[in-house]
């Protein structure tokens, strides 16, 4: 059982630095935060592998990389629902592993809730005027999480099925 605890440790430490690296290949960036990437390929792709527990401890731990590396805080809870929070709601994909693309689709609903309720209580000033600011946040952030989603999800079509075949064990 401490060879397999290793493991998932190991392995979700690679997966981690994965995603930071990934991060910083940006194929568009908004301008009050957020940006398309696959930064979030390796966290989704991971929690389906070793489940819910495991990915969503890489995704915090990504989380506080990224925030360490240079994120944007304005409040102490809104640094932990950015970062750390909305990284480690990828890894609820694993509760959703068949179809694997409904795993990537709430895992992405859920990093997407975490960045919405931070964008409408922290940076609603933004929202033009006499709009709602959940409305607004809401749509703020679908422009970066659902291209990111559908890259995500086009890429590990092509992945998946190569990754099934290496069927982890657990030891």
């Amino acid at each position: 059982m401490e060879r397999v605890r290793l493991r998932w440790l190991v392995e979700g430490a690679v997966v981690a630095a994965l995603s930071v690296v990934l991060s910083y290949l940006r194929l568009w960036q908004m301008p009050q935060g957020g940006s398309i990437t696959l930064e979030s390929l390796p966290l989704l792709l991971l929690a389906l592998w070793r489940g819910p527990r495991v990915g969503m401890a890489a995704g915090a731990v990504s989380g506080l990389l990224q925030l360490a590396l240079g994120g944007y805080v304005v409040h102490p809870v809104q640094g932990v629902l950015d970062y750390p929070g909305a990284f480690a709601m990828l890894g609820v994909a694993g509760f959703l592993s068949r179809p694997w693309w409904g795993g990537f689709c709430l895992g992405t609903l859920g990093r997407f809730c975490c960045h919405v309720v931070s964008g409408a209580i922290f940076f609603g000033s933004f929202a033009p005027e006499g709009s709602s600011v959940w409305v607004y946040s809401a749509l703020y952030n679908a422009s970066f999480t659902v291209p990111s989603l559908l890259l995500n999800l086009a890429l590990a079509a092509l992945l998946w099925p190569k990754l099934r075949a290496l069927s982890p064990s657990t030891s």
